[in-house]
């Protein structure tokens, strides 16, 4: 069963809705989704490496928090409510130099007031680079 507000996502809309502010910046696009799961990439760029060439830990934390974020966002009726992150953690586990990274985000919780999200991102090898979960608030958009 799926987990989404609307019953078919709009993966473009989402990638575009970012391109004026960090997501965009950092070449973030939505490639797929599923019942409960939505995956963006990531290029390594200069832009999302470190000075000693590897892709920078908070450029995976902002690919993270964007998936998640946005994941969490279309499980919602944005008339009546929003998602706002209240916590992310992240462990680094190997490094990238190039190519892409690809981030999935997985609900383990949809509640009322609390969503919590799991995130793998993998190189281009499916090999785990980073894992990380973020906590979500659902509040009433009077409070947006």
């Amino acid at each position: 069963m799926s987990i989404w507000f609307h019953e078919k996502l709009d993966l473009a809309l989402l990638t575009a809705n970012g391109a004026d502010c960090m997501p965009g910046n950092l070449g973030i696009e939505f490639t797929d989704y599923g019942d409960n799961w939505l995956k963006a990439r990531m290029p390594v760029t200069g832009r999302s490496k470190q000075p000693y060439g590897r892709l920078h830990g908070g450029a995976s934390v902002a690919l993270a928090e964007t998936v998640g974020s946005v994941a969490a966002a279309m499980t919602i009726d944005h008339s009546r409510f929003a998602t706002v992150g209240m916590e992310i953690n992240a462990n680094h586990v190997r490094p990238v130099k190039d190519g892409f990274v690809y981030a999935t985000a997985t609900a383990e919780s949809i509640g009322r007031t609390t969503q919590i999200w799991s995130i793998r991102i993998e190189d281009e090898a499916g090999k785990l680079v980073c894992i990380s979960r973020i906590t979500m608030a659902v509040i009433s958009t009077d409070r947006a």
